[in-house]
């Protein structure tokens, strides 16, 4: 018996899955992944196109898959350059017709949106935008929570041919600039009042402040009560717009749709723009195949709206699933502690079949000694997900134990930049420890050594050497082409190289050691930050932790900060543990040589350590951008660590 296995799939899945019926329509045995795989990378316009047909998309597809430039292989490729379709006329077109949109709340609130009024909201603003001037390729952009106003404004903005870009309320006034404040929206909508954690936020004045530093703004919608004051006219969210039908504008298959930003830590956020129809085709892909989507399900990704799990788990509506749409924090602080049966309860009530979290969540969850499956009734689920950093095998062990034994469970594993994943899971492969489950269809996904060869069963870096329809169209702004090329093929020219220092497994599974820009490299030997931070999640005394490399003469030393739980001490002892246990389940080279306890450990607003400005402060070197930190006043701490004596 394997014992890495966690959870294998019933027999029926080779018959009723969405990847068995899509692997039989083209002429493969459901049972022979490996051949559907090797075929929908050998021949990419042969299977998108077959993709097209099978989710069902709206539109007209042309003669033409893929037109091939001999000089630009991956650069110059182009799908389906005859094709017209509109994003928003395929989402909702598939919308569940009784009940296409959930919303809650961390109140407790809840509401249901038939497709029908959802389309009459998404038809009232769209006429609202095209009253206001605004018109294809213009954009529309968003600081909404994740409520149906933002899902309004995005459909709608998509239905007319605009380009929709969002953060989330919880940027500061500098992040929203650095990012909106870079494409000019014509039209900004925003919600002063939020509530997150039990508090109510009035960000009136820092709407205020930002509606008066972007240019090209010529209207500000607010959601909700309060009013910025705003050097353009500002309306409300039930005066603008006004009832009509629903009009498409049909778009080209490579006009932009989305602009989304990088995290900006290391510069000012790339703002890269998204095709149309590549981000549709790629994300119903993932979720009618490798998520196993069926009409009926219930789907809810605990997400801001700036990042592009938002506007991923959205098109799990042109599946026939039901969106459901949660607002406020996962985790309540309570007077005898912490509630963490949030999204649980929302699993149960609305009978979830998928839920998406993080690592980070999971991590609270342990800590908390919180059970879900214990605690409510998870019946109606059979996936969980979790994107945004590695889990590890600690985590697949809790979720087994702790939340469900017969669900599958995807570690998936991609980025903003492709608005979609190259490795993920599939309900037809077995859930291995600490892995994530397989390539994914169409993306030519492979692992090269230092000398620029494939190599399986041992690190390198994360390459794709044929093209997809999701790559970005271009970056926002100046020399957007060639800043753009620059980011992902200059290591390797016409070979996409994603940045992520990864392992692939004979079996095809895979695991991901943490990105490139943040690999250690002590005594010359490269070791991925995600192997520490394995070990570590298995210490209860720890709440977090941050490890990155120090500058030596001539070489770098390993860095670990311990954030400690709750009121327990930290000392010798304890670090003589953790070094321990890395010596042991990872290598001598593994070994920290210093281990500081900090206060808290830097984050970005979506949760994700920051190995690089912890790095940069440590080392004397000015931080890139602290406006994409969420808590940059921690880095004061780091800038004296060397002064300070280790742990």
């Amino acid at each position: 018996m394997d014992r890495s296995v966690l959870w294998s799939p019933e027999a029926g899945a080779l018959r009723d899955s969405g990847l068995a019926r899509f692997a039989r329509n083209c002429g493969f045995d459901p049972a022979d992944y490996e051949a559907l795989h090797t075929w929908s990378i050998a021949d990419p316009g042969a299977f998108w196109s077959r993709l097209w047909d099978f989710a069902g998309v709206k539109g007209d597809k042309g003669s033409v898959a893929l037109h091939r430039d001999p000089a630009a292989p991956m650069t110059g490729a182009q799908f389906f350059p005859e094709a017209r379709l509109n994003v928003a006329e395929t989402l909702l077109a598939g919308a569940d017709p009784a009940c296409a949109v959930i919303e809650c709340d961390e109140t407790g609130a809840r509401a249901e949106h038939s497709a029908a009024a959802l389309r009459a909201e998404v038809a009232r603003i769209a006429h609202g935008l095209r009253a206001a001037g605004v018109g294809p390729g213009d954009r529309v952009g968003a600081v909404l929570p994740n409520r149906l106003e933002c899902l309004v404004t995005h459909l709608a903005s998509l239905a007319i041919g605009a380009v929709w870009t969002s953060c989330s309320p919880d940027f500061g006034t500098t992040g929203i600039l650095d990012r909106i404040g870079q494409v000019q929206p014509r039209v900004l909508f925003v919600q002063p009042r939020v509530r997150y954690g039990g508090k109510e936020i009035d960000l009136t004045a820092r709407l205020g402040d930002v509606a008066a530093q972007i240019k090209g703004l010529e209207t500000l919608v607010t959601v909700g009560e309060g009013t910025p004051e705003s050097p353009v006219p500002v309306t409300t969210w039930e005066s603008f717009g006004s009832p009509g039908p629903l009009e498409f504008e049909p778009r080209r298959f490579d006009d932009p749709c989305y602009i989304l930003y990088t995290s900006g830590t290391t510069g000012a956020p790339k703002a890269i723009v998204h095709r149309s129809g590549g981000v549709l085709l790629q994300k119903l892909k993932e979720h009618m195949l490798h998520g196993d989507v069926r009409p009926g399900d219930r789907f809810l990704w605990y997400t801001n709206t700036a990042w592009m799990m938002y506007h991923w788990v959205v098109a799990s509506m042109g599946c026939g699933a039901t969106l459901v749409l949660y607002d406020g924090a996962p985790v309540l602080k309570e007077a005898g502690g912490l509630d963490c049966g949030q999204l649980w309860r929302a699993v149960e009530r609305e009978r979830l079949t998928h839920l998406g979290i993080s690592p980070k969540y999971l991590s609270t969850l342990m800590e908390q000694g919180y059970r879900p499956g214990d605690a409510q009734d998870l019946g109606s689920l059979r996936w969980l997900m979790s994107a945004g950093s590695p889990v590890s095998p600690q985590q697949y062990d809790w979720m087994y134990d702790a939340v469900k034994a017969d669900m599958g469970f995807a570690s998936i594993s991609g980025g903003t930049e492709i608005m979609g994943c190259f490795l993920l899971g599939s309900p037809l492969h077995p859930v291995r420890r600490g892995r994530l489950t397989v390539k994914g269809l169409g993306m030519a996904v492979n692992v090269f050594d230092e000398r620029g060869a494939p190599v399986r069963g041992r690190p390198g870096e994360l390459v794709c050497t044929e093209p997809f329809p999701s790559m970005p169209a271009t970056f926002w702004g100046p020399d957007g082409d060639a800043r753009y090329r620059k980011s992902y093929f200059a290591e390797r020219p016409e070979i996409w190289t994603h940045g992520d220092h990864a392992t692939l497994y004979p079996d095809g599974s895979a695991e991901i050691h943490g990105r490139s820009d943040c690999t250690l490299n002590p005594g010359g030997v490269r070791i991925g930050t995600a192997d520490i931070y394995n070990v570590c999640a298995q210490f209860p005394e720890l709440e977090d932790c941050i490890v990155f490399g120090r500058p030596v003469e001539g070489d770098e030393e390993i860095v670990l900060c311990v954030k400690i739980a709750g009121q327990q001490a930290a000392g010798p002892d304890l670090a003589q543990a953790i070094r321990r246990r890395l010596r042991v389940e990872c290598s001598p080279r593994h070994v920290p040589s210093a281990i500081y306890c900090v206060s808290d450990i830097p984050m970005t607003v979506n949760g994700k350590r920051v190995e690089n400005a912890a790095r940069s402060v440590v080392s004397g070197r000015a931080v890139a951008n602290l406006g994409s930190l969420a808590n940059a006043d921690c880095l004061a701490e780091y800038a004296s660590l060397t002064k300070r004596v280790p742990l």
